[in-house]
């Protein structure tokens, strides 16, 4: 694997390019929630075009030219978060202050990087500023982006967010944002819209429609804090990528009723098969629970006709349902039921689960939340380096969640979307385990994709 150091320049903060409303905003309670205080961090590769040669500099000058105009409208990005006074919420100060920027250059090129482009992205470290202590985000810049222009002509931006601030598809959004302003746009294609009070607790707080498998926490049950996941130090810990094209996919899918095959997502089908190789390689004793967190992205759906969020929305927008078996339960039952059980948990999202859920965040904000062992926690980000995505004449080819910044968030699992070396659409899957765990689980995994 290819190794280099880049070449940074100082850091230096981007204001947005005209002046924008100095105020207060407030956060939703999703995205107030103690869980979410930290820095996501996501690396796209772009291919520039074919036979021009860019001039070194032009790249991320550019881009840091389209990222000031795209601040104006999603100005809030520009401030920073701070402390209301009586309680343990946050708000934002927008001061027009700027996010933080790094030029620099490395000296390879886009195909040194791996054919195809796959985790984990050599030196990957090398695309990313610092953000510093990763847990702490309150008066700091929102964003911490760094654009790296290869020999090749191709580029690669890094950024750590502010998860409070944005999820996922919001970051998204203002990078497309970006790359509208970079190709001579006047305003972004899609307008932001701040709208936080759609997620926000009611007075008093309703809990009773919550997703089932919360309510044992409610009751301070199940909180044992003894799993090995969160008592082994990171340098113990060992991370590997599981690769899923059609082949793969066609074997995993023979393994439930033809019916549900049909109904079943891809990332369904593989979350219930990780899970249940995980619990079985980590040794749980077979009466213990255990449970399944995966993210419900709420945009595009309706609930009862009504839209959940608005076009536009880039604040975190998702709920978390819970799916909770014993030991015994997951590694005995057929791989189905566990297909079914997320089935119903999804269908659970009613439109007073999800205010009951916002109630709960809102709760848990000034109280010690529920432990999370014996828990584990798949996130779906295949749309990352799905989305057709260009600045200029350059385009995306691939892009994930890295294996870099924040520690504790890398205990989830990520799903991304890569081709293989077959030019095949695929899966890839992070997975994080002590290194003993790893090697039982990769036998595991290896049973279930045996034709």
């Amino acid at each position: 694997m290819v190794t280099f150091t880049a070449c940074r320049s100082e850091p230096e903060l981007v204001r947005p390019a005209r002046p924008t409303p100095q105020e207060t905003k407030a956060l939703s309670d999703l995205d107030d929630q103690l869980s979410l205080r930290f820095y996501e961090s996501i690396v796209g590769f772009f291919r520039g075009p074919p036979g021009e040669s860019v001039r070194p500099g032009k790249v991320a000058k550019g881009i840091k030219a389209a990222m000031a105009g795209a601040l104006v409208y999603y100005y809030p990005m520009a401030g920073r978060l701070q402390k209301i006074t009586g309680g343990n919420k946050l708000e934002v100060d927008c001061t027009g202050e700027g996010v933080m920027f790094v030029e620099a250059a490395a000296d390879v090129r886009l195909e040194d990087l791996g054919q195809p482009l796959v985790p984990p992205y050599p030196c990957v470290e090398e695309f990313l500023a610092d953000a510093g202590d990763t847990r702490d985000v309150v008066g700091k810049p929102l964003l911490f982006l760094q654009v790296t222009q290869l020999k090749c002509g191709g580029f690669v931006i890094g950024l750590h967010m502010c998860h409070c601030i944005a999820d996922g598809f919001g970051i998204l959004q203002f990078i497309k944002s970006i790359a509208d302003f970079a190709c001579g746009e006047l305003i972004p294609t899609t307008l932001p819209v701040w709208k936080r009070d759609i997620f926000i607790a009611r007075m008093p707080p309703s809990i009773s429609h919550v997703y089932l498998a919360y309510k044992p926490f409610l009751r301070g049950l199940d909180c044992t804090d003894d799993d090995v996941m969160l008592s082994t130090p990171p340098e113990s810990m060992e991370v590997q990528y599981l690769f899923f094209g059609p082949k793969e996919m066609e074997i995993l899918r023979s393994h439930v009723p033809e019916h549900l095959s049909k109904t079943t997502t891809t990332f369904e089908l593989l979350t219930a098969v990780m899970w249940r190789c995980r619990i079985i390689a980590l040794g749980y004793e077979a009466s213990q629970k255990v449970r399944l967190m995966f993210t419900l992205n709420t945009r595009g759906r309706s609930i009862k006709g009504e839209s959940a969020v608005p076009r536009g929305y880039y604040g975190n927008a998702h709920f978390s349902p819970l799916v909770e078996v014993t030991v015994d339960e997951l590694a005995t039952k057929p791989l189905a039921h566990i297909v079914e059980l997320m089935h119903k948990v999804k269908l659970e999202t009613t439109k007073d689960c999800m205010k009951s859920m916002v109630d709960l965040m809102a709760l848990w904000r000034e109280r010690s939340p529920f432990g999370m062992d014996r828990t584990y926690e798949v996130s779906d980000t295949k749309w990352v380096g799905g989305n057709a995505l260009q600045f200029g004449k350059a385009e995306l080819v691939a892009a994930g969640t890295p294996h870099a910044g924040d520690f504790t968030s890398k205990l989830i699992s990520y799903h991304t979307k890569c081709k293989n070396k077959d030019g095949e659409d695929s899966t890839v899957v992070s997975i994080l385990l002590p290194k003993l765990v790893m090697e039982k689980f990769t036998k595991e995994m290896a049973i279930w994709l045996k034709k």
